[in-house]
């Protein structure tokens, strides 16, 4: 298949794009901005993204550029992982300014794609919208951009139907891995290379994190089956449920055993619940996808964070 892929310079678009193209299928990628203007972790993906995927410069979403790329070529799938991320726990998260940019030319784009074989949307949801996952009630948006990321579904939504175009939403739970921004896993990770224990200040949040790798497995069968119209509007995978406390102890375990470190974590009291106790995904990913290695997805993230930190602990 043809795929038009947005986002794909984020830590989820690049295993995304990835796994698109390791199944056979021609990956373009559009990215807002020039080249040479990625850095850090964002330009090793950039420049892994070069050979997986044809990249196409100064072209954000909605805007003219990405229009005329569009309208030159016959696309089975368009795959929209860009939005407006931002600071995402701000509380001034501008959510109308997201839903614009996130939606920007919806309308037109559908309406000339519709009419030239287009045969599905796929838009990247998160398990921290209103209305998603299973967990603690009421299932409300966990911030500002949670609710933009809805209310993008919404109107993709709306606009697929008017145009008789196949939409899927694919939500996307705690992914972690290999190229990730230094979230928590790469907490945990410096603090193991270091020699010190990492503390875990919400042990008691419930979350469902999943390897990147078999997430974006889950991303491409979504992206074949929906342009198969051979599958529900919806995926929700999902991968190790359990508290912080329990995954960052499981985190530590594997990593001990593959980089001979102590990888000591402790728990402490938690005293914030700003966020819902519990927020998961209900599709078992490693069941559907067969191949898959579980064993083999932890080796490589340890050799990750070792070829990283090992010269600098």
């Amino acid at each position: 298949m043809n795929i038009l892929l947005t986002g794909a310079s984020s830590f989820t678009g690049y295993w995304f794009a990835k796994a698109l193209h390791d199944a056979g299928h021609d990956v373009v990628a559009p990215l807002r901005g020039e080249q040479n203007s990625y850095f850090g972790v964002r330009g090793e993906r950039v420049a892994r993204l070069g050979g997986i995927a044809k990249i196409a410069w100064n072209c954000a979403f909605g805007g003219s550029a990405f229009l005329d790329l569009a309208g030159s070529g016959e696309w089975d799938l368009l795959c929209h992982h860009a939005a407006r991320v931002g600071d995402y726990r701000n509380p001034d998260f501008d959510v109308a300014g997201a839903l614009e940019e996130n939606a920007r030319s919806l309308r037109p784009l559908l309406q000339s794609l519709a009419g030239r074989g287009l045969r599905g949307v796929v838009l990247t949801g998160s398990v921290f919208e209103q209305d998603e996952g299973v967990g603690s009630p009421p299932l409300r948006a966990f911030s500002p951009y949670g609710l933009s990321k809805g209310l993008t579904a919404q109107v993709f939504r709306f606009w697929c139907e008017t145009f008789a175009v196949p939409f899927g939403k694919f939500v996307i739970p705690n992914p972690f891995g290999p190229y990730e921004e230094p979230r928590f896993g790469a907490y945990l990770m410096k603090c193991f290379f270091a020699g010190t224990a990492a503390e875990v200040r919400t042990p008691l949040y419930v979350r469902d994190n999943i390897h990147v790798d078999l997430l974006a497995a889950a991303y491409a069968r979504f992206a074949e089956d929906l342009a198969a119209n051979a599958r529900p509007d919806a995926a929700h995978p999902s991968g190790y449920v359990e508290s912080q406390g329990v995954f960052a102890k499981r985190f530590a375990a594997e990593m001990a055993r593959r980089l001979d470190l102590k990888c000591d974590v402790t728990l402490g009291t938690q005293t914030e619940f700003s966020e819902p106790l519990m927020r998961i995904n209900t599709q078992p990913a490693a069941q559907a996808i067969a191949g898959w290695d579980e064993a083999a997805a932890w080796d490589r993230l340890a050799e990750y964070y070792r070829e990283r930190l090992a010269v600098r602990s």
